[in-house]
C-alpha cells in the first residue's frame, strides 16, 4: 500500500522511487564490483563474492546487534570479507586450480558460515546506520524518506575515482595490471604475482563483505538468508559491462540499483501488473550484458591479458 504522500506525487513519486532506490539498491552493487574490479585487474576472477556478501551482511548486522555500534558491524564486515579473500586467494593461485571452480566453493563456504552463525540474529532488531538527509527544503513525508542516503553510498561513489587514479598513477597500480596482463613479464621485472593477487582478492574481498554491511545495516536493514538476491554473481557481469573501469563502475551499479527500483516504485502508484516481471529487471539486464559482452566476435576493451588463465 502506498501512502497518502506518495499518492499525492503520482508519477513524479516514481521518479523520486526510483532515484531513492538508484542510491540505496546501487550501494552493495558499487562496493561488490569495485572490489572485483580491483581483483580481476590482477588476472584472478572472484565468483565467491555472493558467499562473501552473505557473511559480510550477516556479520555487520550481528556486531551492530551485541555491540550496538553499526559502524564496528562494517569494519568486521569488511574484515570477514578480507579473510575470505585470503583463502581464495591462496586456492586459486595453486598450480592447475581454476578460477570458477573456487569461486563456486566459497559461495557455498561463505553462504554456510553465514546461514549457521546467523541463524540467532534473524528476528532481532540491530541499531541501523545513520543517514544524510538532503530533503531539509521540503516538508513532505515521501520526499524526507527518499532522499535519506547513506554514507557508505557516498564513500563508494569517491571510491571509484580514488580506485580510477590509483591504477593508472600509483607503483602498486601498475604492479597489479602488468600482473593482471602478463605474470612472466612482471615476474621478469621482480615483481611476485602471487604476492600482488594475493592482495588484490583481499582486498577486493573487503570491499564486498563492506557492500553486504549496506544490506543488512542500511537498505533493506535486515538480516536474512535471502538478503543478496545473487547480488555478488551479477557484479561479475557489471565489471565486464563496465569495461574493468572503476568510475564506470559507479555508472553501472546506479543502472542497476535503478533497475531494482523499478518494481516497487511502480507499485507505490498502484501499477501491479506485471510486477514480478519488473522485479525481475536486474537478472534481466545481468542476461543481456552477458549474451552482448561475452559473443566470441566481440573484444573485450579493457580486459586483463592473464584473466582467468590457470596458474602453471
Amino acid at each position: 500500500m502506498s501512502s497518502p504522500a506518495e499518492s499525492a506525487l503520482g508519477w513524479w513519486g516514481v521518479l523520486l522511487a526510483i532515484l531513492a532506490g538508484t542510491m540505496r539498491g546501487g550501494t552493495p552493487f558499487l562496493f561488490v564490483s569495485l572490489g572485483e574490479c580491483l581483483t580481476e585487474k590482477s588476472g584472478k576472477i572472484n565468483l565467491g563474492l555472493e558467499g562473501t556478501l552473505l557473511m559480510g551482511a550477516m556479520s555487520a548486522y550481528a556486531i551492530s546487534y551485541l555491540t550496538g555500534s553499526p559502524w564496528l558491524g562494517v569494519l568486521v564486515a569488511g574484515i570477514s570479507g578480507l579473510a575470505l579473500g585470503a583463502i581464495h586467494g591462496w586456492l586459486s593461485q595453486q598450480p592447475r586450480v581454476n578460477d570458477v571452480a573456487v569461486g563456486i566453493a566459497m559461495i557455498i563456504f561463505g553462504s554456510g558460515l553465514a546461514f549457521f552463525f546467523g541463524k540467532p540474529f534473524i528476528k532481532p532488531t540491530a541499531p541501523q546506520l545513520p543517514t544524510i538527509d538532503l530533503a531539509g527544503w521540503s516538508q513532505n513525508p515521501a520526499v524526507e524518506a527518499a532522499l535519506k542516503i547513506s554514507p557508505l553510498f557516498i564513500l563508494g561513489a569517491l571510491l571509484a575515482p580514488f580506485l580510477h587514479w590509483f591504477f593508472s598513477s600509483t607503483r602498486w597500480g601498475l604492479y597489479i595490471r602488468a600482473v593482471g596482463d602478463s605474470p612472466a613479464a612482471a615476474r621478469a621485472m621482480g615483481i611476485s604475482p602471487f604476492k600482488v593477487r594475493m592482495l588484490s582478492v583481499m582486498a577486493g574481498s573487503f570491499l564486498a563483505g563492506i557492500g553486504g554491511a549496506s544490506l543488512s545495516l542500511y537498505y533493506p536493514g535486515v538480516w536474512t538468508e535471502r538478503i543478496s538476491s545473487g547480488q555478488g554473481l551479477m557484479a561479475v557481469a557489471l565489471v565486464i559491462f563496465a569495461r574493468w573501469n572503476p568510475l564506470q563502475c559507479l555508472l553501472a551499479s546506479l543502472l542497476f540499483g535503478g533497475a531494482q527500483a523499478l518494481g516497487p516504485a511502480l507499485q507505490s502508484v498502484g501499477i501491479k501488473e506485471g510486477y514480478y516481471l519488473f522485479n525481475a529487471a536486474p537478472y534481466i539486464l545481468t542476461l543481456v550484458i552477458m549474451i552482448l559482452t561475452c559473443s566470441p566476435q566481440r573484444t573485450l576493451t579493457g580486459a586483463p591479458g592473464a584473466l582467468g588463465q590457470e596458474d602453471a
